[in-house]
């Protein structure tokens, strides 16, 4: 099987991925509670609407439509019967607008968490996890996914049966975690412990990094943290379009487009090769993040203090790595003096 994802990573500086399929999704019309992947049958021009969106944006790759399609989401909305045909759909709307694109863009089959506990401390057994995460990843590879990506993800336990699961069905595969929890996923993981986690596998991805969060100053330090242990792996960048906030009775994002921009750069800076955003970022973010990356030259990579003068103050005193390497002390030391300042 030629690897598109993998040629890509070597001939490009870097890669501009996608925005928020969610935020997107519902301005065009998706209701709080519904499944996103019902739409790949039910309204597949919005679709590749979303997808089209992102491709003429600038992205050099983008997700699929089927985040949560795994048995145990769909599950929630009686459609658990549905996870080879709504996958499959969702990567194939997916080659039909790269196909009609007239560039060469890479479609990711996005793999969402399965939303269960993984045993020891759920129910969720390893084999069950192994399973769901199979059969969706052999419906995006029948519908056309040039790279598997798992993303969101908060335990170790669930990144390594996504991980076993890719293996089985043969395709190239990459993956984020969601550092939301002081600079930790929810489950504990710090970047230190998902760069180890990565080179154990026998078929590890071919990139990994973080996505969603807390906003850009908090995934900036975690950008940070991955090339702190001198990874040669590529690492991704996915993060929010800023802090959410209630306006109007719906979830807004403060990160404009120009700001999104400087984000794209500095992550580059930061050591990160895959750049996109997550929640709240649209269109217009993406398109200052390509003319920001295109145009600006790549700078050194930068202190936490100017991560903080750019986009304001983390959402925690530290993100858990403090008491690992000689990058640890290093990072502690200025966090400290930013505080006397």
């Amino acid at each position: 099987m030629t690897d598109k994802f993998a040629k890509a990573l070597q001939s490009k500086d870097v890669l501009l991925a996608d925005g928020a399929t969610g935020t997107n999704l519902f301005n065009m019309g998706l209701q709080s509670g519904d499944a996103p992947e019902l739409w790949n049958t039910d309204e597949p021009g919005k679709i590749k609407s979303l997808y089209k969106g992102f491709v003429d944006a600038g992205s050099d790759i983008f997700l699929t439509n089927t985040f949560g399609g795994t048995a145990a989401r769909l599950k929630l909305h009686d459609a658990q019967s549905r996870v080879g045909e709504l996958n499959r759909i969702g990567a194939e709307l997916a080659r039909d607008v790269v196909d009609q694109s007239g560039r060469d863009v890479l479609v990711a089959g996005s793999v969402g968490p399965t939303g269960e506990i993984m045993e020891p401390v759920g129910e969720l057994s390893h084999a069950l996890a192994v399973e769901m995460f199979h059969e969706q990843a052999d419906a995006l590879k029948e519908g056309g996914a040039d790279v598997l990506w798992v993303e969101t993800i908060s335990a170790p336990e669930e990144f390594r049966a996504a991980a076993e699961a890719f293996a089985l069905v043969g395709m190239p595969w990459c993956g984020t975690m969601s550092f939301d929890t002081a600079g930790r996923t929810m489950m504990g993981v710090t970047s230190t412990d998902l760069t180890k986690l990565v080179e154990e596998f026998d078929t590890p991805p071919l990139a990994y990094g973080a996505n969603c969060g807390t906003g850009s100053p908090d995934m900036l330090r975690t950008v940070l943290g991955f090339s702190a242990q001198g990874t040669e792996r590529p690492i991704i960048a996915k993060g929010n379009a800023g802090i959410p906030r209630y306006e109007d009775g719906q979830i807004c994002y403060d990160g404009t487009p120009e700001l999104m921009g400087k984000y794209a750069v500095m992550a580059r800076n930061a050591g990160a090769k895959i750049i996109g955003g997550c929640c709240g970022t649209m269109p217009p973010h993406l398109e200052k993040m390509r003319e920001a990356l295109d145009t600006q030259p790549r700078g050194e990579r930068p202190t936490l203090e100017q991560v903080v003068e750019m986009f304001g103050p983390f959402s925690s005193p530290n993100d858990g790595t403090e008491d690992c390497c000689g990058a640890g002390k290093e990072r502690r030391s200025r966090r400290g003096g930013r505080r006397r300042a």
